[in-house]
């Protein structure tokens, strides 16, 4: 998102990936309990702010294929046990 709106890549900056995972692990943690929150970083990336709301069905509809790809392990434990969910 902060690369389509400035037309710049902060991915080569590790303290700018840093501070935005930081952030982002903490909407994560409120979406747990609120249905929306909002991420802002002041001066994230060459004196740019980001500014960025996102809704918890938002979040996992983006998250879809790793919250899928989890059970896989988890179904062939069970299999392998010969147990069912």
């Amino acid at each position: 998102e902060f690369k389509r709106k400035n037309k710049k890549d902060l991915t080569g900056n590790p303290r700018s990936m840093r501070r935005l995972r930081t952030a982002c692990e903490r909407a994560k943690r409120t979406l747990s309990s609120s249905t929306q929150t909002s991420i802002e970083i002041d001066s994230l990336f060459e004196g740019i702010d980001f500014f960025s709301s996102i809704t918890r069905a938002r979040f996992e509809e983006l998250c879809m294929d790793l919250f899928r790809s989890t059970m896989e392990p988890v179904e062939k434990c069970l299999r392998d046990s010969k147990m069912s969910k």
